[in-house]
């Protein structure tokens, strides 16, 4: 039996400001650097063997700060864009309130929460879930089928379409899956199988 946990970083400023924040590399605020450190702690009984990791610093960082406080610092870690957030294009550093102001709440509802509908300029998850998926099947899936245990700190929408490709959600029931910074998602895995998940 191994693990496979997945955990979204730690609150970021353009997170607290509410902002559409995609691949700008926004770093972590105090809270977010806290959230990590917290994680990591509650992470301390499940020796890691790699971390995967997006290119964007918030992600990056959450990972590392988990893994000191864990008393894992030398856990090889593999960042990839594969893993980064969703682009949201020409939403990308509007505060999401005012957006919803100018566009309508409906219509920031659907671009935000929607499986296949893009923001202007920007990824669906169905996009996010097309890059994510083979990135899985390719790299991870192969440590966890050899009874690795596994970090992947990433971001939310990252995660919700880790959430698909696990077949823990649809593209019919993944506007529901809230995901909170900083909180890890533990699944027990048996012979590359999820066995059930444990937080």
């Amino acid at each position: 039996m191994n693990y496979l946990v997945l955990m979204r970083h730690g609150e970021s400023q353009w997170n607290k400001e509410n902002r559409f924040t995609g691949f700008t590399d926004v770093d972590l605020n105090d809270t977010g650097v806290a959230e990590a450190k917290r994680a990591g702690e509650s992470l301390k009984g499940i020796k890691f063997d790699k971390v995967y990791t997006s290119t964007l610093k918030r992600a990056y960082r959450t990972a590392q700060l988990a893994m000191d406080a864990a008393g894992q610092s030398g856990v090889p870690t593999i960042k990839h864009d594969d893993l980064r957030e969703r682009d949201y294009g020409d939403l990308t550093g509007l505060n999401k309130a005012e957006t919803a102001k100018k566009f309508g709440d409906e219509q920031v509802h659907i671009w935000r929460r929607s499986y296949d509908v893009n923001p202007p300029g920007g990824e669906s998850l169905k996009d996010v879930v097309a890059r994510v998926k083979p990135y899985y099947e390719k790299h991870i899936l192969p440590d966890l089928k050899a009874g690795k245990n596994i970090l992947l700190a990433a971001h939310g929408n990252t995660l919700r379409a880790m959430l698909i490709v696990l077949g823990e959600n649809t593209p019919e029931n993944i506007n529901n899956a809230e995901i909170a910074t900083g909180v890890p998602l533990t699944f027990e895995f048996d012979g590359g199988k999820i066995k059930r998940k444990a937080a």
